[in-house]
């Protein structure tokens, strides 16, 4: 289907609970492709982010199979194998992930990937790599995909990797770090770009038995201990809760998402905070956690922790009774699409008054219309401006199959509202 039409409906109370996330699955991957022996990816996410993960994981020599329970099947020498051409589709983790990884290979590697990944930038995380013994370059100066890794290991040592425009880069190093030659240590510079997804990433690590930790705020350092096989499962994609929130948000519903531990470390928690200071009621049980809607205000926001969880903020604003500012976007002019443009350019076709600088949106919510929504191949735009259609008329989602990136049943998660 080329569009997708969301009716106003009313909205039931009710429990979603997300697909497993994305961020933690590729995570989990990397480590289980680096461990001796076989390991279980419980709740994983099935999409094609994931997909484009473990198929370049397969190509160097990774068995990666269906598990009975839904989940994966990992089994590992701990080696990876040269020689191949890897797809890294749309997925920026499978890009910044894979190039690292690769450089541990036992010979040549070459990483593209789909046409908008030649200019997503990946020169911060050569530089690092070069840093630490590896032999790596890239496109336009060695800055953009693709990538061509020499393979044959990482020395380790000491690197400084700028993080101002995104934390992969950051994690790429760290998830490779364990097979380095020496211990890793890694000087954060820049302003650090959605940080929460370090913590993350070393919770993954230390899953799957690896030593790595933060010595301060700008340094980590990672032991060069490898990896171990492990059972581990994957929580529900917090940045994938925003969608279910935000309906309740706009809809004054009550919507609970299952499947997140209310401690957890993934970025797009912050969403909440946010949406309790427009209005909203946050509550989190044994059952869930729960986002009551409620007559929405305007509010002003730094999202630089959670910038995949701006556009649905952004999409909610349109809803409130005044203005919002939503700031340190910067990075979101570098994803799937330009998001800070898509953004201005959609909420202004749906009738709001939005504009857009370097790293920033402000939202005037206006008389809203009917609109038909270019998703510009953007699977966070499609699912943000759905969840407009469940009040203002008119709404038509222009390719709605992107989704299918990180949720690949997202409209029948819609429908179930």
């Amino acid at each position: 289907m080329s569009w997708y039409e969301v009716r106003p409906r009313r909205i039931r109370d009710a429990a979603v609970r997300p697909p497993g996330s994305k961020s933690i699955t590729n995570r989990a991957l990397a480590a289980a492709a680096l461990a001796e022996g076989e390991s279980l990816i419980a709740g994983a996410l099935r999409s094609d982010d994931t997909e484009a993960m473990a198929g370049c994981l397969r190509r160097m020599g990774v068995h990666i199979e269906d598990a009975p329970d839904g989940g994966l099947r990992v089994r590992s020498t701990g080696r990876l194998r040269g020689g191949g051409r890897l797809d890294a589709r749309a997925s920026g983790t499978t890009a910044r992930f894979i190039t690292a990884a690769a450089c541990l290979a036992d010979g040549p590697v070459v990483i593209d990937g789909a046409p908008r990944m030649r200019e997503r930038p990946i020169g911060e995380l050569v530089d690092a790599l070069r840093s630490l013994g590896a032999g790596v370059d890239a496109a336009r100066g060695g800055r953009y995909p693709p990538v061509r890794t020499a393979g044959g290991g990482l020395a380790g040592g000491r690197a400084a990797v700028d993080g101002s425009r995104s934390s992969q880069f950051i994690s790429a190093v760290l998830l490779s770090a364990p097979r380095a030659g020496r211990t890793v240590t890694l000087d954060l510079g820049g302003d650090l770009a959605s940080r929460p997804y370090l913590d993350t990433t070393l919770e993954v690590m230390a899953a799957f038995g690896a030593g790595a930790r933060w010595l301060d705020r700008r340094t980590i350092e990672a032991a060069a201990g490898g990896y171990r096989p492990a059972s581990f499962t994957v929580e529900a994609d917090a940045s994938a809760a925003v969608y279910p929130w935000t309906a309740a948000a706009v809809t004054g519903a009550s919507v609970t998402v299952t499947g997140i531990d209310p401690a957890s470390t993934q970025a797009d928690m912050a969403a909440l905070g946010v949406l309790e200071r427009m209005g909203c009621g946050v509550r989190a049980g044994a059952g869930g956690i729960t986002v009551d809607g409620a007559p929405l205000g305007g509010v002003e926001a730094d999202l630089r922790d959670c910038p995949d969880a701006s556009l649905g903020l952004a999409v909610a604003a349109a809803f409130a009774s005044g203005p919002s500012r939503f700031t340190g976007l910067a990075n979101l002019r570098i994803k799937e699409t330009d998001r800070l443009a898509a953004l201005e350019n959609e909420l202004n076709r749906m009738g709001a008054r939005a504009s857009a600088g370097g790293d920033w949106i402000a939202v005037r919510p206006g008389p809203l219309r009917p609109a038909r929504i270019r998703t510009y191949d953007d699977h966070r735009m499609a699912m943000s401006f759905a969840v407009a259609g469940l009040v203002q008329p008119g709404i038509l989602i222009e390719d709605p199959g992107c989704t299918a990136k990180t949720w690949p049943g997202f409209f029948g998660m819609l429908e179930s509202l």
